[in-house]
């Protein structure tokens, strides 16, 4: 199968195509700058095709997919800027919405199956109870409208397609919350971290399993996909630290006291059981896949 990839530069992009890669597999990689601009890796990304593509332009979407002519788009790219986005709409509507329907629109036309990778952001973060993949979306942030205006988009013209729903993505490519507090930690003793948001954090070398055992199936719908476990951003960092074996004083304040410009949902909790139901595995706890996380980036 030929799967094209978009948003190889970020995270989970990066680590589809080594996916793909491993498993013998044709990827083709895109992104918005002219050669790929992500953390060097010999064994896949860079050895494997790639082509430049501005995902809100609709007639190159249309010419570029056309040319591969791939079996499967697992579309990563997004704009994941939270607070950004508040003072950005536009932007991030073109290609969080937008861009996925250019993409989807040609996927129609090709007849061929899509992933589109969502967010925890598409929920209100009320209540307690983990959201299920069919629950009502009511989005809280510019960046949470505009990915369910994406999830929309690519319902609208497609059958063939799973629509992923992830939060807290930590990976070896790009900047991330793990990446953050490892060098916060260089230069303070002490760290204020919210500890009334609660959620699943989630390791891109583990979801790039679970979404290429996907589009090989034709068992289309809404997912939730993230490690297994809930925990606070508090919990996550002091875990970070401990697992790292950093001496770090973390203070625990909530959402209000901490600031944020754009609101964020306190209840990011998501079951994860439709998975287990059309026969995928669930991906492993978020404290093992921390460990290994970390045993990758530092050694």
């Amino acid at each position: 199968m030929k799967i094209f990839v978009t948003g190889v530069n970020g995270q989970l992009g990066h680590d589809v195509m080594n996916e793909i890669h491993k498993r013998g597999m044709e990827g083709v990689g895109s992104d918005i700058t002219q050669s790929y601009a992500g953390m060097a890796d010999e064994t896949a990304v860079c050895s494997m095709p790639y082509v430049q593509m501005d995902i809100t332009d609709a007639d190159a979407v249309d010419r570029i997919l056309g040319g591969v002519r791939p079996e499967a788009v697992i579309h990563c790219a997004a704009y994941t800027a939270v607070d950004a986005a508040e003072e950005n709409e536009a932007l991030c509507r073109r290609v969080n919405a937008d861009g996925p329907r250019n993409i989807a629109a040609v996927c129609r036309k090709l007849d061929i199956k899509m992933i589109y990778i969502s967010t925890d952001y598409v929920f209100d973060g009320t209540g307690e109870r983990p959201w299920e993949p069919d629950d009502k979306q009511a989005p809280v942030s510019v960046y949470g409208r505009t990915k369910y205006e994406g999830e929309l988009a690519v319902q609208a013209q497609l059958e063939k397609y799973f629509i992923v729903r992830i939060a807290w993505v930590f990976g070896t490519n790009g900047k991330n919350f793990v990446k953050t507090m490892l060098a916060l930690s260089e230069k303070y003793d002490t760290l204020r971290v919210v500890n009334d948001q609660f959620g699943s954090p989630t390791y891109t070398f583990d979801l790039s399993k679970l979404l290429v055992d996907m589009i090989l199936t034709e068992k289309y719908g809404i997912y939730h996909a993230t490690n297994e476990g809930i925990c606070s951003w508090y919990d996550f960092a002091c875990a970070i630290f401990e697992t790292a074996g950093i001496r770090m004083n973390v203070i625990p304040v909530t959402t209000a006291e901490y600031g944020a410009k754009a609101a964020r949902p306190a209840n990011s909790r998501m079951s994860k059981e439709k998975l287990t139901a059309n026969g995928f595995e669930k991906l492993p706890d978020w404290q093992d896949a921390l460990k290994r996380y970390l045993q990758e980036i530092r050694g």
